[in-house]
């Protein structure tokens, strides 16, 4: 395969992800949330990224989530949740691609820290957005539980498609 055909390949791939991640952050726009906590959700459309980090490698994975991200915000969201949707992908992915490349831990593990570091990057960029320090204090231990939970649920996923899909994808 010619240079120029892989990398048409590899962009239509990023394209196919982006607008999977796309698809699961309006999907999971309709879910309830059951504790009144500003921003947070089940974060499915890190399944897309993951998925990406994975099965084609760090910067395949910024481009589909810094893409999800933007998109998801011009069109669901506001100024404001872009800004802190930005904050919670790009720490939750340094520490996801860190966590891969050096440690020995499986996807659930670096799933369940992508998901913490994700509110946490949130948090920490509403503390200083509104210079209101007591948010982390007042809402960090809740963010770190739900964090947590969604995580290993994003990882379970994203080991699942990996597993499955990855291979007859020929990643």
């Amino acid at each position: 395969m010619s240079a120029g055909n892989s990398r048409i390949r590899l962009i239509a791939r990023l394209a196919v992800l982006t607008a999977a991640a796309l698809v699961l952050s309006w999907l999971e726009s309709f879910i309830p949330m059951p504790f009144p906590v500003p921003g947070v959700k089940p974060g499915f459309a890190n399944i897309a990224v993951i998925f990406t980090l994975y099965t084609l490698g760090s910067v395949p994975a910024l481009v589909v989530s810094l893409m999800r991200v933007l998109l998801a915000g011009f069109m669901f969201g506001t100024m404001s949740s872009i800004l802190y949707s930005l904050a919670g992908a790009l720490l939750s992915l340094c520490m996801m691609i860190v966590l891969k490349h050096f440690t020995d831990f499986g996807i659930v593990l670096v799933s369940t820290f992508g998901g913490i570091f994700h509110n946490m990057g949130q948090l920490i960029c509403a503390c200083l957005v509104l210079q209101t320090p007591a948010l982390f204090y007042s809402w960090g231990p809740l963010l770190l539980v739900f964090g947590t939970f969604t995580g290993i649920f994003v990882g379970l996923a994203s080991q699942f498609l990996i597993r499955r899909v990855g291979p007859i994808l020929r990643l």
